[in-house]
């Protein structure tokens, strides 16, 4: 089996572009991705010139991966409402819905489509747990794994920032594949778009 190391943050666009090119390696049963989640974000509101950064962004991330920004998340971004982006929370529902038997791969999609298509508020923990019901997790064990998970998930955080520092890791999305003592990271920016031949290149690497 072949390791490979994904560096991301679920509140990065680019991420949320590389996901099914992710989602296509995780299905590889050939394949074993470690997740190490970035915490880009602490829980900060995003001010109205760089929420129009935020949307210029998304276009280019739109045009080159062919990812969907969905109408209620753009309306969202647009407002004149408060816009706050918190990495931690969602990184911890992440781990929860890990622990409580969902694949990471089905788990990060959720919770970057509620963001990024519907346009939830997932700094908001009640927002987080109307999406583990939705996906068929018991809401008191959800809960109360949540409110333990706190200390683990920026454990997690903090080891990642460590292999990235010994990999030198810089930006998200990264995907790194270990292979007898080698690191080699994978081009994926190349096979945006085109899952076929992005499974192809899978293929090689076995």
């Amino acid at each position: 089996m072949v390791k490979v190391h994904y560096f991301f943050d679920p509140m990065c666009g680019w991420c949320y572009g590389a996901t099914p090119l992710v989602g296509i390696l995780a299905e590889m049963p050939e394949f074993e991705i470690t997740y190490h989640p970035g915490g880009m974000i602490s829980k900060q509101e995003i001010d109205r010139s760089f929420r129009q950064h935020i949307l210029q962004a998304d276009g280019q991330i739109a045009a080159m991966t062919k990812a969907h920004f969905g109408d209620a998340y753009k309306a969202r971004l647009a407002s004149s409402e408060k816009f706050v982006l918190d990495s931690y929370l969602p990184t911890q529902a992440l781990l929860v819905g890990i622990e409580m038997g969902i694949k990471p791969h089905i788990m990060l999609k959720a919770i970057q489509t509620a963001h990024y298509q519907n346009g939830k508020a997932l700094g908001k923990p009640e927002v987080l747990q109307a999406l583990a019901v939705s996906l068929g997790l018991d809401e008191a064990i959800w809960k109360e794994k949540m409110a333990a998970a706190e200390f683990a998930t920026k454990n997690w955080i903090q080891s990642s920032h460590n292999v990235m520092g010994q990999l030198q890791v810089s930006g998200y999305p990264t995907l790194i594949v270990e292979r007898d003592g080698q690191f080699i990271r994978l081009p994926h920016s190349s096979y945006y778009g085109k899952p076929a031949e992005w499974k192809d290149y899978l293929h090689s690497l076995r």
